[in-house]
């Protein structure tokens, strides 16, 4: 279970059709003074037009903790499996 700030656990759940995921290979981030906008979309080859498969709404310091733990998830990964090239 994730923790909150103040070191508690966090009980959450989630439904069977979201637990089923999007796949991402493209993320548009836009803000405003009180949140941050990201629209998760998947670009086909040569497709004139793609969807928005998720959007998520957060406040800046949801968002930079979103970032801290991307940050470090990926430096876990790779030292575990090598540089991920850009």
């Amino acid at each position: 279970m994730p923790n909150n700030e103040d070191g508690k656990q966090i009980n959450i759940e989630i439904d069977e059709l979201t637990s089923r995921g999007i796949y991402s290979n493209f993320v548009v981030v836009s803000h405003s003074e009180t949140e941050f906008v990201m629209d998760f979309a998947f670009v086909f080859p040569q497709q004139p037009k793609n969807k928005v498969g998720a959007r998520v709404i957060a406040s800046p310091t949801h968002t930079k903790r979103f970032l801290m733990a991307l940050t470090e998830n990926v430096k876990k990964y790779e030292e575990q499996h090598g540089p991920i090239p850009v």
